[in-house]
């Protein structure tokens, strides 16, 4: 949930929310702040839409400004080569900048996997700068580096595995690196790099007066002591000085009197405003380090498309920012947010893909700072010199992307994927961040939710009523009105006053809750929970040192600090069962607010210079704000299991590495038909860079929907990961049975077509969970190097067998479909008519329709048998639907485990089956003998399109006599049937056509 915003653009609580219990007004609340509640609290109701001016531009961040004002160019840096260690894991190499010379140092690693890591930071520290933790889940192994060439301004490396090299050009500094003789990327071509370095700052007026003179005392002191070092040495004192010999000279300084001469000589520059103190609105950001922003740029040749960097209401090829803002990366709680825009949402990762015929490349910016990326466009040939031209291929223009990044302090630590394909970018990115956690089955089922399901009666209607009206569901979620006066970790007493039985009653159907825990803390002396924060120092701090306090759901809130592990480890035992009164093994969490929202804060955020753990200020750590949140909330999850049962935790806010520890969604969308067409790219970035759980609010947050668009929101709400209907307090209520008959029946039945592939959706997040390759994803991934799908984003691929094409168009008719895959087929899953691809056809539609594809060659197994929950369906039986491909082919698999727990991993209680179909015959065999698990569920049908019609069919089993099953056979559409195979899911089985 956002912040709603008034004219005047001051954010607080919805008016339409009931309103926060009163509290004492902070003292860095304003008057102005207090009135725009109380007016808000009037305007029942009132819904605006974004209100730009809360948030910044790169104009107005006063260092993406200065960096902006950087122009392409002969970089001011220059590599010095006879600084040159090279071991066995990297190379470091000192740069220095000639207009200040202060000098950073260059690290170069070679990385297993085909990757490359490059970190720049200071030589010569004031203090140390901010380094991300917790993102990697280890020290990325390095392979060997070697020295292949080196000149008087040019060392080449050999970057271990394959054969890629990296060309190091000393002046201008610059790298280059190539597969074989083909120019890969480049970096700093453009003369970019700026690094703004730690530095005093410099003095009032006054000051310089009282430093001139101690200044050129020093000088006096130091001319006597020159003369008096010709003097005998005094023999009564034995003392000595030192002779004129052993002074430091110009060339023979410490490195720490270079540093401090390079600082002085730095600090002697202009500064531009916003250096030190910047201004925003009534907000003012003390900048205690001064300005410390990091950039760089990189050119990647022949590239014209690239990905990622989420998250934003974009298409999922990302255009170029000339003549606008740059993307930034900054996660903040944005009210309705415009969709086709660059500005910053609720997360950030930091990931951006490139992509050709040739070739996938990643760049992965590891800093959490706010950071804003450029994207042009250039022609290869205008930035190479000459040197490069022996690798270049022809003579022509080659198109070119050049990607910069501008963070605002920390180091630049960024890591080179160098794919080349596709799968490889996500396994290499997975092995340096972690894998989609394998969620429980009943999360990729259907949730229920609005802001408020009022109080238990509630619930329990509404759990009722998706009984009485034959729809499934798994979960109900509620909102913030559930706790009492928003203390989370309780229940209001009049509304809930007795969680723990209706959890129970909940439970009885096999179905879950989840209720809302927000990281802001009513700040309220007999909250049991602020008072431990508070007596644990556990707050966020003020750059006073005071317990950092803001305006939120419940009115005045303390901030815990989350980057702190003390403060962690104490969130997570909070989900004990002992400790969060009321809850079950059935209550999961969503973290809301978490990026983290302040109502009176600058953008509608906790201050920059608000201090962490360690001293770091909160502009250091900002966007691992919300994964910090999410970590802690899921291991409390894992911890009050006994490290049994695996999590649920969804969160708004998030970072590289979120995908370990639950799901995300687009946030606080409106029911608008853009909303619903944009929700697909926007998971499809997510995809890409490691984050699979991703989902968006079914029928809009904001505002009501009409049925049709409702129903259609529905329909692709079933294909994407999570699967939540979501309502702001002010909507009509939207049950699916509200409807009419008609729509009702269409709603369940895209309901009961996500139940029915849950076996589908489970192997697919099994896969992610194992080898990082995403669920729902682009064409363009599956098949690379078919041009048309590289700008495709109404449709997608669920792992590689289905194609999805979801009705987005109010009143839509009909819509184009594109099949991929030359020599390929395509089936309908609803009319099983068989397509050759590649073609793009035009698909004649109605409000039933879900355009869905089965890929031929694929199998895909599905539980036909619909209950009111997933675990109720736990022993069903499958059905396995086999797509023959041209030659007459299919394979695919299944994983089984309990759907909950982590004995699949710590006892090697899953299945991972196989099923091929070749020769006629179709088998069954383990794709992983060491798993093993006790199931009575079976195969009650297979169904096999594009297939003739057999004499007979027969089944085989080791150590059973051979039998004879019946079928039936379609030749309008080649569709064959088999009916009760009747062996357990676990066997090993073949089918045979004859």
């Amino acid at each position: 949930m956002s912040a709603l915003c008034d004219p005047s653009g001051v954010v607080g609580p919805p008016g339409s929310a009931p309103s926060p219990k009163p509290a004492a007004a902070p003292p860095s609340l304003s008057s102005s702040v207090m009135a725009a509640v109380a007016c808000l609290a009037l305007l029942l109701g009132v819904v605006c839409a974004v209100d730009r001016s809360n948030f910044k531009t790169c104009d107005q961040s006063s260092f993406c400004k200065r960096q902006r004002n950087v122009k392409p160019g002969n970089s001011p840096y220059r590599a010095l080569l006879d600084s040159l260690q090279l071991s066995q894991d990297s190379m470091k190499i000192q740069l220095v900048n000639e207009a200040n010379k202060v000098p950073l140092l260059l690290e170069i690693y070679g990385l297993k996997g085909n990757m490359t890591r490059i970190r720049i930071n200071e030589l010569n520290l004031l203090k140390p700068r901010y380094e991300v933790p917790d993102v990697l889940v280890g020290d990325p192994p390095t392979t060997r580096l070697s020295v292949m060439g080196r000149d008087d301004n040019s060392v080449e490396l050999s970057l271990g595995e394959g054969a890629h090299k990296l060309i190091l050009t000393a002046k201008p500094f610059r790298m280059d690196l190539l597969e074989g003789r083909d120019l890969v990327l480049s970096v700093n071509s453009r003369g970019l790099l700026v690094f703004e370095h730690l530095r005093l700052k410099k003095d009032s007026f006054s000051d310089k007066v009282s430093s001139t003179v101690v200044s050129m005392w020093d000088r006096i002191k130091n001319l006597f002591s020159r003369e008096a070092s010709k003097e005998p040495e005094s023999e009564a004192e034995g003392a000595t000085e030192p002779s004129e010999s052993s002074l430091p000279t110009e060339h023979e300084s410490s490195e720490s009197e270079k540093s401090e001469e390079a600082f002085k000589e730095a600090d002697e520059a202009e500064e531009e405003p916003g250096s030190w103190e910047e201004t925003f609105k009534t907000h003012t950001d003390s900048k205690i380090n001064g300005p410390t922003s990091v950039g760089l740029d990189f050119s990647l040749p022949g590239v014209e498309n690239v990905y990622g960097i989420p998250e934003h209401a974009e298409n999922l090829r990302l255009r170029t920012t000339e003549g606008g803002d740059p993307y930034r990366l900054y996660n903040l709680d944005v009210f309705q947010y415009e969709l086709y825009n660059p500005m910053a949402l609720y997360g950030s990762v930091p990931v951006l893909l490139a992509h050709n015929a040739q070739r996938t490349l990643g760049i992965f910016w590891l800093n959490a700072a706010e950071t804003w990326v450029d994207i042009t466009s250039n022609t290869a040939g205008k930035t190479l010199f000459g040197k490069m031209l022996d690798y270049m291929q022809g003579g022509g223009e080659t198109p070119q992307t050049d990607v910069r990044w501008m963070s605002e302090s920390g180091i630049i630590d960024v890591f080179l994927l160098l794919g080349p394909s596709p799968k490889d970018i996500f396994r290499q990115y997975a092995s340096l961040t972690g894998t989609q956690a394998l969620p429980p089955l009943f999360a990729l089922a259907y949730h229920q939710s609005r802001w408020n399901y009022n109080d238990e009666d509630d619930v329990s209607a509404v759990d009722s009523g998706f009984d009485e009206h034959d729809i499934p569901y798994d979960v109900i979620w509620l909102d913030i009105e559930h706790a009492d006066g928003k203390r989370y970790f309780t229940w209001d007493p009049n509304k809930f006053p007795h969680p723990r039985e209706m959890l129970q009653r909940l439970a009885a159907k096999r179905r879950k809750m989840v209720s809302i825990v927000d990281p802001h803390i009513k700040v309220d002396s007999n909250f049991r929970v602020h008072n431990e924060i508070r007596s644990r120092d556990f707050y966020t701090k003020t750059k006073d040192g005071s317990d950092y306090e803001g305006w939120c759901w419940p009115g005045s809130a303390g901030y815990p600090d989350f980057t702190n592990p003390e403060m962690r480890a104490w969130w997570s035992s909070m989900f004990a069962y002992d400790q969060y009164e009321g809850s079950m093994e059935n209550l999961y969490t969503w973290n809301d607010m978490n990026e983290p929202s302040v109502f009176n804060g600058p953008e509608v955020t906790m201050h920059k210079d608000a201090v962490h753990k360690g001293g770091w200020e909160h502009r250091d750590v900002h966007n691992l704000y919300g994964l910090y949140v999410q970590m802690a909330t899921a291991l409390g999850q894992v911890q009050r299991s006994g490290g049994v049962e695996r999590p649920f935790v969804l969160s708004r806010a998030f970072f590289a590495g979120s995908q370990r520890y639950g799901a995300v969604w687009t946030g606080d969308n409106a029911a608008e038909w853009d909303h619903l067409k944009i929700s697909i790219p926007m998971c499809l970035s997510l995809s890409l860079v490691g984050i699979s759980f991703c989902g968006a609010d079914v029928g809009g947050f904001f505002k009501s929907p009409e049925p049709e668009l409702l129903v259609r929101w529905y329909q692709v709400g079933a294909y994407q990961p999570f699967f939540r209907a979501h309502a702001h307090v002010d909507t009509i209520r939207r049950e699916p049975w509200l409807f009419g008959e008609e729509n009702k029946a269409l709603i369940r039945d895209a309901i009961r077509e996500r139940y029915a592939l849950l076996p589908f959706w489970y192997t697919a997040f099994y896969h992610s969970y194992r080898t990082g390759q995403p669920v729902m994803r682009p064409l363009w991934v599956e098949y690379p190097q078919d041009v048309t799908t590289f700008s495709i984003d109404d449709q997608y691929l669920l792992g590689d067998a289905l194609l999805v094409h979801p009705v987005t168009a109010q009143g839509a008719r009909g819509i184009q479909v594109y099949l991929p895959g030359k020599g390929e087929v395509w089936y309908d899953v609803r009319t099983h008519q068989k397509l050759h691809a590649p073609q793009t056809l035009y698909l004649t539609v109605t409000m039933s329709s879900i355009p869905v594809y089965q890929r031929g060659g694929s199998i895909v197994a599905r539980k036909e048998r619909v209950r009111r929950s997933s675990d109720c369906m736990q022993n069903d039986p499958y059905t396995l639907y086999v797509a023959l491909g041209p030659q007459g082919t299919a394979k695919g698999d299944l994983f089984v485990d309990d759907g909950h727990t982590y004995n699949f991993e710590t006892k090697g209680q899953y299945l991972h089956r196989r099923f091929s179909f070749s020769g006629n015959t179709l088998t069954a065999s383990s794709a992983d003998p060491k798993g093993s698990y006790e199931t009575s569920a079976w195969i009650e049908r297979v169904v096999i399109l594009g297939a003739g019609k057999p004499a007979a069919v027969f089944l085989k089993q080791a150590g059973v006599t051979e039998t004879r099953l019946d079928f039936t056979h379609e030749a309008d559409t080649s569709v064959l049937t088999l009916r009760k195979p009747a062996v357990n899911i676990a066997a090993d089985w073949s089918i045979s056509l004859r």
